[in-house]
């Protein structure tokens, strides 16, 4: 199951992982015929010799018995499994991780496995909890969906195509799967490919904020800053305002030229030092633009964070 870009970065981002104890088991001995036939034995009944020990095994009578083994360790109860949903990363992928090793097939405990270890950037860590659930479910939608995230954390597209298709079959309605897909197309640069998923994700959820923000980055890094611009004046009307949107809106405006607006905007976010950082590089951005695409859009700086959230 696995990352840094320079100071730009943090404007272009993208809104978008015990044995069971068995009982013993008694042996009883037959009395009647067999009891009969040890009785008449030459050297008598051997039956007395032998005593049966906890553990289901015959030994020397008068033997101590073996030792039983501890108890199975007892999953986590619903309650508890919800409040582990409110721990930070590290914390839940202990715990998760736990709930994994008592049982290797529960798909609940793997997919939050998925979802913390990905939160740590431990992204091929993810990806493998994500697959042992598929192995067990492969039409589990949230495992398919982790999957796709996983791959598209470590900008390794072209292998979050298969999952995101499977989930995209599974719930044709839903846009998670297809935005994901659209990145995932992205990173494989299939532009064609891209674009259409982007415009099927937005049609499906037309106000949703990762997605408008998604298509906008992906049109301002094609060069197309007004329709970026446009998109995202959407995204950033919307009630459930993400700060990527409104820090990808600084990104798209300070690359026309429009320095202060940009300014404000990422101050309503950042700390300013890091305000400072961003319009630095702007700033050589836009004194010297790059060849192709937007004026030094940092297309390889994309952080694909809100496609690659639990819920997005």
């Amino acid at each position: 199951m696995c990352r840094k870009r320079a100071p730009a970065a943090t404007l272009l981002s993208l809104t978008l992982l015990s044995g069971v104890t068995l009982g013993a088991t008694p042996l009883f001995w037959g009395l009647g015929a067999a009891s009969a036939q040890a009785a008449g034995w030459p050297f008598g009944d051997r039956t007395d010799k032998v005593a049966v020990t906890d553990a289901g095994k015959v030994g020397p009578k008068g033997a101590a018995p073996a030792p039983s083994q501890p108890p199975a360790p007892l999953k986590a109860s619903a309650a508890e499994r919800i409040e582990a949903r409110r721990l930070d990363p590290l914390a839940a992928a202990a715990f998760w991780g736990r709930e994994v090793e008592i049982d290797p097939r529960d798909a609940e405990a793997g997919i939050g496995l998925s979802q913390s270890l990905r939160a740590l950037r431990r992204f091929q860590d993810a990806a493998a909890a994500a697959q042992t659930v598929l192995v067990v479910d492969p039409g589990n939608m949230n495992a398919l969906l982790e999957s796709a995230r996983a791959w598209i954390g470590m900008g390794q597209g072209f292998y979050a195509i298969e999952p995101a298709r499977k989930a995209a079959a599974l719930s044709p309605r839903d846009w998670r799967p297809v935005a994901l897909l659209a990145v995932a197309y992205e990173q494989a640069q299939r532009d064609e490919e891209a674009l259409a998923a982007h415009q099927q994700a937005a049609s499906l959820a037309p106000g949703e904020p990762a997605v408008l923000s998604n298509y906008a980055m992906y049109q301002a890094a094609r060069g197309d800053l007004p329709a970026a611009e446009r998109l995202l004046r959407r995204a950033a009307a919307a009630p459930q305002l993400l700060p990527t949107v409104r820090q990808n809106l600084a990104l798209v405006v300070g690359l026309q030229g429009r320095l202060d607006e940009a300014e404000r905007l990422a101050r309503q976010d950042l700390p300013p030092e890091m305000v400072a950082s961003n319009m630095a590089w702007l700033k050589a951005a836009l004194a010297k633009p790059a060849a192709g695409g937007a004026a030094g859009t940092p297309g390889s700086g994309r952080n694909w964070q809100s496609v690659t959230q639990p819920g997005g």
